[in-house]
């Protein structure tokens, strides 16, 4: 059956794509380093490699689990029998869905691309209907990354003073993380009926939404102690007694640049002034990013001023209902589900537009 050869087919450039030798090779490395007895007298390293370890097993499992339902299937085919079609059909169609969506890692080669994220998110203008548009976005975020079981934890957040997010950082911890949401920075796009006000009117809303890899080196930037400005104060969000009453937020200042940065969450100073470096690391990563990017840009004659604000993504729930990535036009039309983190599709279609353009 042609779709089953090509299934194999393409689970082979799969494989190869992604190295599945070489991954075999670094669990095996992975699981003897775990075992020696010295492994946990550092509890955060120590932690880091059992969730690589974990992240590694998993993706190199689906892998091969995949290659055995397709063992199975050229197996069936060699089977007659009554309604042995309509079973091949579904078999096909289940591992055609299951194959694309890890053919997504051949295109996340970047040198971050496997790595955890940082994702903030910031109302625009439009008081409370653009804090009441960031809270959904940052729920829409936190289920996606929950449907691929990530780990999200809140590092910072300002509430609205009626509804909603003012701004708000999270950390989110899994493969790829960064990978599948750096293309997600840029402005969204809300068009609806405001339920803010009792006439029901039109009302567009617009958030802003960053996106930066977490570096766990941080000797990759150069943060001069005498270039930081640091504040501790008491945090004003959830969080425990200790949180609440005791000053454990850390606001870090870059003078040079300007950039602030904060975390809050943690119950120890200490733990919110490395997370706070660590956004800020990014931070400065990412302007020197942005200058190679016009850099290059320039001498191809390309040149554009770089701006976050750039609108990528419009979700409309009234008059009609409809979700549109306008770099890559890919069209959802029921937003209620896109909202509730089915963002894959919008996802997948940036990678390949991606790969398309290099």
């Amino acid at each position: 059956m042609e779709e089953v050869r090509s299934l194999k087919k393409r689970l082979e450039e799969l494989i190869e794509a992604v190295g599945l030798k070489d991954k075999r090779g670094r669990v095996e490395a992975l699981k003897a380093e775990s075992q020696s007895q010295s492994f946990w007298q550092n509890q955060e390293e120590a932690q880091k490699v059992m969730r690589q370890l974990s992240q590694l097993n998993e993706e190199v499992d689906k892998i091969d689990t995949l290659k055995k339902k397709i063992d199975t299937l050229e197996e069936l085919l060699k089977e007659e029998g009554d309604g042995q079609e309509s079973v091949l059909t579904r078999e096909i169609a289940e591992i055609e869905k299951e194959l694309t969506g890890l053919e997504s890692a051949k295109f996340l080669s970047g040198p971050y691309d496997a790595g955890d994220a940082i994702l903030s998110l910031h109302a625009g203008q439009g008081g409370t209907e653009a804090m009441d548009w960031t809270a959904m976005l940052t729920r829409m975020y936190s289920r996606w990354a929950e449907g691929k079981n990530y780990k999200v934890e809140k590092v910072s957040e300002r509430p609205g003073e009626e509804a909603g997010i003012k701004s708000v950082t999270l950390t989110i911890e899994g493969r790829y993380a960064y990978g599948y949401l750096k293309r997600e920075r840029g402005t969204h796009r809300l068009v609806r009926q405001s339920p803010f006000n009792a006439d029901n009117l039109r009302q567009t809303s617009f958030a802003l939404v960053e996106v930066l890899p977490v570096l766990e080196n941080l000797t990759e930037v150069e943060i001069k102690s005498d270039d930081l400005q640091i504040e501790f104060f008491r945090s004003s969000g959830s969080g425990g007694q200790n949180v609440n009453k005791v000053a454990t937020a850390v606001r870090l200042k870059h003078l040079p640049t300007g950039i602030t940065v904060e975390a809050q969450t943690q119950r120890y100073q200490e733990q919110n002034r490395k997370t706070a470096l660590k956004i800020l690391a990014a931070k400065l990563w990412e302007i020197e990013q942005e200058k190679r990017r016009e850099k290059i840009d320039e001498l191809k004659g390309e040149h554009q001023s770089a701006s976050w604000g750039r609108q990528i993504r419009s979700y409309v729930l009234h008059p009609y209902k409809q979700v549109k990535d306008l770099r890559t036009n890919y069209t959802a039309t029921d937003p209620e589900a896109v909202l509730d983190g089915a963002i894959d599709g919008f996802i997948e279609a940036e990678l390949k537009l991606d790969l398309d353009k290099q």
